[in-house]
């Protein structure tokens, strides 16, 4: 069975607080690549970016000074649309989540927000847990914060072993 991971497609990275043209630019690619998977009967795994109030004072939010994600705000919820129900949700703290080793995944493709930070974390984390199994990137179905860090982001997946499509 091959396994979709949707990335962090979240109101506040769409079109909320660290929302791009580049985000809403992707959601009819990502909505298909989405559809495609349930059609075919295969497996769909949605991450969800969850801060917590006190998120300024965390070390991302000295990194990163932008209140987003906070759990259960309406930035948090995955985007409108684009969730399928009886589809699996993963609260993650972080850019990328340790948890995978749960799994017993065959192949997957990741596609979603941010390329050049959580995409990328999860994609290696994912090939560095499963070495022998396909991990493959849709760049079409994917944005970066900037266009120079999403290719940049790219680029680095492919050298390690990630498919880029």
């Amino acid at each position: 069975m091959k396994t979709l991971i949707v990335v962090d497609m979240q109101k506040d990275f769409v079109d909320g607080a660290l929302g791009t043209a580049e985000a809403v630019d992707i959601l009819t690619n990502v909505k298909n690549k989405i559809k495609e998977y349930i059609d075919n009967g295969d497996e769909v795994i949605f991450t969800r970016d969850t801060h917590h109030e006190n998120y300024l004072d965390t070390n991302e939010g000295k990194h990163l000074p932008v209140v987003h994600c906070i759990e259960g705000s309406d930035g948090w919820q995955i985007y409108e649309g684009l969730y399928v129900d009886g589809c699996k949700i993963i609260d993650k703290p972080s850019f990328g989540y340790i948890g995978w080793n749960e799994f017993k995944f065959e192949e997957v493709e990741l596609i979603g927000l941010c390329t050049d930070i959580c995409v990328v974390s999860n994609a290696l984390i994912l090939k560095a847990l499963f070495p022998e199994i396909k991990v493959s990137v849709d760049s079409k179905c994917c944005a970066g914060v900037t266009v120079e860090s999403h290719e940049a982001a790219l680029k680095t997946m492919s050298m390690c072993q990630v498919e880029v499509k």
